[in-house]
């Protein structure tokens, strides 16, 4: 079973870089709208364990359905690493893109399903 670790990870063209400190024991497939049609696989982490390294300047922000979610995207690539909201106990929560984390063999996590779809 994993336990926290310490990451580095950003976007494809590297404007946007992180330092995060996230547990891979749980990565959320979500089938939601913005999940399934950009291949987002999550992984959830408090604010206080997340550091943007470099690139503020470089994102942009997009938000849909409840609006809750701020869903940060590179100017120049595209790219959404990680997004930013609150989690069910009202804390500032982070959620990573585990595809742009550096390192990681995506193919030797366990994926949790989960139905975004219908909320």
């Amino acid at each position: 079973m994993p336990s926290p670790k310490t990451y580095e990870g950003g976007c494809h063209c590297g404007r946007v870089r992180f330092e995060t400190e996230a547990d891979l024991g749980t990565v959320i497939a979500c089938n939601c709208s913005i999940c399934a049609q950009r291949g987002l696989l999550l992984v959830f982490t408090g604010a206080d364990k997340f550091k943007l390294l470099k690139g503020k300047d470089q994102l942009t922000e997009y938000q849909f359905n409840k609006r809750v979610i701020h869903h940060l995207f590179c100017k120049s690539c595209g790219v959404e690493a990680f997004a930013r909201g609150r989690g069910p106990d009202g804390n500032e929560t982070v959620a990573l893109n585990v595809r742009c984390l550096d390192g990681v063999d995506i193919a030797a996590l366990k994926l949790t399903p989960f139905d975004g779809k219908s909320m």
